[in-house]
């Protein structure tokens, strides 16, 4: 390979300096690439979702619910799972969690619900417990930590 032999992929490199309507010799002037007249020939062509004055899709489809903007993408994991996954003594952790694969991302923050038993000694440390979770944790002889 030598240095003059090197060339970008191909679509990695786009030609943003191009100048429209910049005369003939341009090889792109006098219509600038919007042909003859029409109307996507003008200035203030039709927005993106126009239909020619029919009532547009996005707004003739109803409109449900409420999109909440402070939403928290909360994971919740019962009892039964730690229970399958950790040995007596073990401690529980969103890290801990990650790499043994229970859960496949990070999520806003963690839950453990109560479904299910729990027979080994663990420190769990979450961001929210039911209370039946920690009712079992703490009974089977483990601690609850809220982080």
């Amino acid at each position: 390979m030598e240095l003059h032999s090197l060339h970008p992929a191909p679509g990695a490199k786009h030609k943003n300096n191009f100048r429209k309507g910049r005369g003939h010799g341009s090889g792109n002037g006098k219509t600038a690439g919007y042909g003859h007249k029409g109307q996507k020939a003008r200035s203030g062509a039709p927005r993106i979702g126009f239909e020619g004055g029919q009532m547009p899709l996005y707004r003739r489809l109803p409109k449900r619910g409420f999109k909440n903007i402070n939403h928290k993408n909360i994971k919740a994991i019962n009892i039964s799972m730690l229970d399958k996954f950790y040995n007596d003594g073990d401690t529980v952790t969103v890290e801990d969690l990650l790499k043994r694969r229970i859960i496949k991302e990070v999520y806003d923050g963690l839950k453990i619900l109560g479904d299910g038993e729990l027979n080994k000694k663990l420190t769990v440390q979450a961001n929210a417990f039911s209370a039946s979770a920690k009712e079992k944790i703490e009974a089977a002889g483990g601690k609850a930590e809220v982080i």
